[in-house]
């Protein structure tokens, strides 16, 4: 009894030695395993965001673009430019239109020159014409744009936006310069101090409030019109700050502009951007040749009041 507990009691230390044994192999093995991961600093959190960011950027001035070429044509001559030059040329204070300036027609010339100007575009190559038209929301220039497309035989829809309307006079609206000077001689004085690009009336806008408007609906034509041809109808004032916006033009830029040429009724000014990126460059300025061409009268009215400076 007692050698058989003895045998038992050495079987037991034998089986724990090799349980250790087995222990200390598993240790052994998983040491020869183990390799250490190489560490890495991570960027901080701003460089991260400023990298996406970056890259995004690139990614999104590669691929997107906007419209290509602006065709923009002043209306033909109206009831208002008839009745101005009337007046400035009489030395008569008031221009005796009688209606709201956005209700102010075209005359018979001005319908004619509308009809010359949409057969100069039915004479285009099809790959020189507009493909989408916008318009000023004033009579004049809606006249235009429907008697152009129609002689043109062009089936497009036309955006109107009021953002393409003339400048607004405020006070001053239907007032000649000397009606300003014998009026209001406090804001003939305030115009000439901040020249015309700042001047606002009250009531009205400045040239440079124009500008705002501008650039909101290049802005809209870059998102809409992508890789596009647009015709523009509008304004005198709003041809010229075209030009200002879309060519990045300083303030003397744009007064030496309107010192050298008055925007004449139903002209064309071609802004072409091929890339659709970027500033433009005027291909063409104020042409006229499609009204001598149709044997039409060419006429010079400054719509807006400080379109010449004074």
């Amino acid at each position: 009894m007692g050698l058989a507990q003895k045998a038992l009691g050495l079987a037991q230390k034998a089986l724990g030695l090799a349980q250790k044994a087995l222990g200390l192999a598993q240790k052994a093995l998983g040491l020869a395993e183990y390799r250490p991961r190489p560490t890495t600093t991570a960027a901080p959190r701003t460089e991260r965001r400023t990298a996406v960011t970056t890259r995004l950027h690139a990614e999104g001035t590669e691929s997107t673009t906007g419209a290509v070429e602006l065709l923009l044509v002043r209306h033909g001559e109206s009831v208002g430019n008839v009745a101005a030059s009337a007046a400035q040329a009489a030395g008569a204070e008031v221009i005796g239109v009688g209606l709201r300036d956005a209700d102010v027609p075209l005359t018979e010339t001005g319908s004619v020159q509308a009809k010359a100007f949409g057969e100069w575009l039915a004479d285009l190559d099809p790959e020189q014409r507009p493909e989408t038209v916008w318009c000023s929301p004033y009579l004049r220039a809606r006249q235009t744009a429907e008697v152009a497309l129609d002689a043109a035989r062009l089936p497009l829809s036309t955006t109107v936006d009021e953002r393409l309307r003339d400048r607004e006079l405020g006070i001053l609206d239907l007032l000649t310069a000397v009606g300003v000077e014998a009026r209001f001689p406090a804001e003939a004085d305030r115009r000439r101090w901040l020249g015309k690009f700042y001047y606002r009336p009250p009531g009205g806008e400045s040239w440079a409030d124009v500008a705002l408007r501008i650039r909101s609906v290049l802005a809209d034509l870059d998102r809409t019109a992508m890789g596009r041809r647009v015709l523009v109808v509008a304004h005198d004032a709003v041809i010229l700050l075209f030009r200002y916006v879309c060519e990045g033009m300083s303030e003397d830029d744009l007064l030496a502009l309107t010192r050298r040429t008055t925007v004449v009724n139903a002209s064309v000014t071609q802004l072409t951007r091929p890339s659709g990126r970027g500033l433009w460059q005027a291909a063409a300025f104020n042409m006229d040749e499609h009204l001598a061409a149709k044997g039409v009268p060419t006429t010079e009215h400054s719509g807006d009041a400080d379109v010449v400076p004074h």
